[in-house]
Parts: C-alpha cells; sequence; structure tokens
C-alpha cells in the first residue's frame, strides 16, 4: 500500500496553494505553456529518471515572465498609468519590459552599470527605458526605489512579492499536470521566489514529491539563511541569474516550512551541467538555468533510480561563454589535449612529430615554438601542441608514443600540469 503523504498546513504564509491557482488564469494566451518532456540522455548520465521543465522557450528566454505577468495584470488602471520600474541585472528585466510593453504600461528597469551590453540591448529593446546605476543588483534597488517614489512608479521586485511568488507557482501546476509523478524536483534559488512558488503547489498537490533547493556554492545565500551558518556571498559564477546575497523575506518563510533540504553546487558542475544540456538535449541553459542537473551531478546516489524534475529556468546565456564551456568540457574529457615537447631546434624535428601523431590519429589544432625560455637549451626549443584526440585512452597512447621517441612529455591543463 503506497505511503500517504499529508499536505503540509499552508495557510499562514504569506501566500498559499489558492494564490498559486488564482494567478493561473492570467497567464492563459499571454505566455507559453511550456512542455515538461522526459530526457533519456540525461538520464543515463545522472542514474535517475530525469524530466525537464523547459522554461528557455519563453519569448524571453526565462520563467521570470510568469511572475512579472501576474503583477502587471493585477495592476489597477491608475497604476498602470503611473508606469513600473524594477531593478534587475538580466531576466527580470526582460521579463517586466516585454509584457509591459505588451500591455501599454510604461516600464523602466535600473541595471548595475556591470550589466553586459548585451542584455542591456536585449531590455531596451522590449520597450523599456534602461538607467545604469553602481556596481551590483542591491545599488540598483536603491535607484529604482528612489526612482520610484520620484515618479509615482510601481515598483515589480523580483521576488519579493505576493503576486510574483503566485505566478512562479504555477511551473509545479503545469508540471504536475503533464509529466510524471515525480519523486523530487530541484529548482534554482536566487532570490527565492520560484522555489517558493513551486513549492506551495506541490505541497497542497502531491506532497510526496521532495523538493530540493539548489544554489551556486558561492552564493548559499539561502542556505546559509535557513541554516544558520554564515557563508560568505561572492566570486565569479556562470549562475549570474541566482548569485543572490540577500534573499527575499516571504520567500523564505515560505522555504524554511516546506523545503527541506539545499544542495550545493560548484563551478565545474554548472559548467557542466550547462554542456550537458546542450550535447544531450541540443537546448542552450545558462548557468542558473542548469543548476538543477548540476545537483544531480554533485550528488548522484540521494537522486539514483528516482523520477526526479528540473527547471531549466533560463537560456540567456552569452556566445562567447558557451564557446568557452563546450572547449573546457572537451578537455575535460581528455578530447583536446596540450602537450609540452623540450626538442632539438634543427630542419626536420616538426615533420617527425606531426608524421607520428598523423599515424595515430590526432588531429593537431595548434603549434606554438617557444625559443626564448632560460630553462630551454639553447640549441633547443619548447613545443607546445594542441591536439584533437578519441578520449583518454587514445591521449595516454599518444604520450607514450612520443616519450618512446625519446622526446620529453609534459601534459597541459585539465589532463596535466599547469602551464
Amino acid at each position: 500500500m503506497p505511503q500517504l503523504h499529508p499536505a503540509p498546513i499552508t495557510d499562514d504564509l504569506p501566500v498559499t496553494l489558492a494564490d498559486v491557482e488564482a494567478a493561473r488564469p492570467l497567464l492563459a494566451g499571454a505566455i507559453l505553456r511550456t512542455p515538461t518532456l522526459r530526457a533519456p540522455r540525461l538520464s543515463a548520465l545522472t542514474g535517475a529518471d530525469v524530466w525537464v521543465k523547459y522554461e528557455n522557450f519563453q519569448v524571453t528566454a526565462s520563467f521570470k515572465e510568469r511572475g512579472a505577468l501576474v503583477k502587471l495584470s493585477r495592476l489597477t488602471p491608475q497604476e498602470a498609468e503611473r508606469g513600473v520600474i524594477a531593478m534587475s541585472a538580466g531576466n527580470h528585466a526582460q521579463a517586466v519590459a516585454y509584457h509591459g510593453s505588451r500591455l501599454g504600461i510604461s516600464t523602466t528597469i535600473v541595471m548595475p552599470e556591470t550589466t553586459p551590453q548585451v542584455k542591456v540591448s536585449a531590455t531596451e529593446a522590449f520597450g523599456a527605458r534602461v538607467l545604469l546605476f553602481g556596481e551590483t543588483v542591491a545599488d540598483a534597488q536603491s535607484e529604482a526605489e528612489r526612482v520610484a517614489e520620484a515618479e509615482g512608479r510601481v515598483f515589480v521586485h523580483p521576488y519579493d512579492d505576493r503576486d510574483v511568488i503566485a505566478g512562479q507557482g504555477s511551473i509545479a501546476l503545469e508540471m504536475m499536470e503533464d509529466g510524471p509523478s515525480f519523486d523530487a524536483v530541484v529548482v534554482p534559488i536566487g532570490g527565492g521566489g520560484m522555489l517558493a512558488g513551486m513549492a506551495l503547489a506541490f505541497a497542497g498537490r502531491a506532497p510526496q514529491t521532495e523538493i530540493v533547493g539548489v544554489e551556486a556554492a558561492l552564493y548559499p545565500a539561502m542556505w546559509s539563511a535557513l541554516t544558520g551558518i554564515s557563508r560568505p556571498c561572492g566570486g565569479p559564477t556562470l549562475a549570474e541569474g541566482i548569485a543572490v546575497r540577500n534573499v527575499g523575506v516571504m520567500p523564505s518563510q515560505i522555504i524554511r516550512r516546506l523545503v527541506p533540504d539545499i544542495v550545493l553546487v560548484d563551478e565545474t558542475a554548472l559548467e557542466r551541467a550547462v554542456n550537458a544540456f546542450l550535447m544531450h538535449q541540443k537546448t542552450l541553459a545558462e548557468g542558473a538555468g542548469a543548476a538543477g542537473l548540476a545537483a544531480l551531478l554533485t550528488e548522484p546516489e540521494r537522486f539514483k533510480d528516482k523520477t526526479v524534475g528540473l527547471v531549466l529556468c533560463g537560456g540567456n546565456i552569452d556566445p562567447r561563454m558557451i564557446a568557452g564551456i563546450l572547449m573546457r568540457e572537451l578537455e575535460r574529457e581528455c578530447r583536446i589535449v596540450s602537450f609540452r615537447l623540450t626538442i632539438l631546434d634543427r630542419p626536420g624535428m616538426l615533420g617527425r612529430i606531426s608524421t607520428l601523431l598523423g599515424k595515430l590519429g590526432a588531429n593537431i589544432l595548434e603549434v606554438h615554438h617557444r625559443r626564448t625560455f632560460l630553462d630551454v637549451p639553447a640549441k633547443g626549443t619548447r613545443l607546445d601542441l594542441t591536439v584533437e584526440t578519441r578520449d583518454q585512452a587514445h591521449a595516454d597512447m599518444i604520450q607514450k608514443a612520443l616519450e618512446a621517441e625519446g622526446l620529453p612529455v609534459q601534459r597541459l591543463g585539465a589532463g596535466g600540469a599547469d602551464w
């Protein structure tokens, strides 16, 4: 007989399941009901039965449209006439700008001065006035609040808002209707609005499903708030969309009640997850969007043989970043390998080496001669070779073959020593 899991009482929380359900009609026809699909290749990679909710299919490539639209749809005519303002470094900005323009509401977005120009341009393209202020999102929030007061605009908070939390909860309602019975659902955490809304929905409709939060290890703000253990927040992270130092008050109250655990993921796991979505699912995930998969890669035994839902919550990632991640993953898999050789500086040496590599099935990508280093003999040269290989075994075979020719070899990068 299946074990029964009574739904927890949530009526005393700042947002309820009824709020989530009431928000849903406001989204009908205005946002995409994104698919919830099984991912067999990710299942093989992680050992879990993985299902993905593709929120990167939204017009602005992010789940943020849900909460922003609910908030904007509930403005009174007088509030809509005054216009709105928000602070954001990316996805919330584009969501407010897009739906504000669609609804005929004037939108102003305050973004940190450090925001990449591609995100500024994208927000302006959706019809918003963009103001650049400060170094951080916190700086941008203080300026947004000042402008809101001065111009009489309605402030649209990205996560600490009842309407926004309720709107994000619609993701969970769709997952329950379109997917299987989940053992666990893993949800990225920034300020906590999406996790709070989804936790409310699952607690009310499918309390047997475990809700697990995930944060970048460099920004464990919610983890610290829930555990009482203070950890520093800061540093360059691939998951800038969830790089939050101060979590929301309302989300924290909900998450504290309904979410038993938060997984912290490092940068390598985030990179691997972004790469896996692209290579296995042929879809773009930004670092924050891939955080759920990163949690499965970080703690595979925890999710092994379970039916697990992931929210690919955003796909706004810089093309140069994607290119870098793909190359780094090829190095991790030893499909691109760099060797350093010290050889005699005489005619024919490079030809001899390239012929050997050709016979071994290695494709030469880059060659660098370095003659001026003092630790290289006067009649010698240092040769750095980057080659394309099949796998670790193939790379090892190439190294042994070079050494058999009397050539001292040093592996560089992911497969060997640092430069």
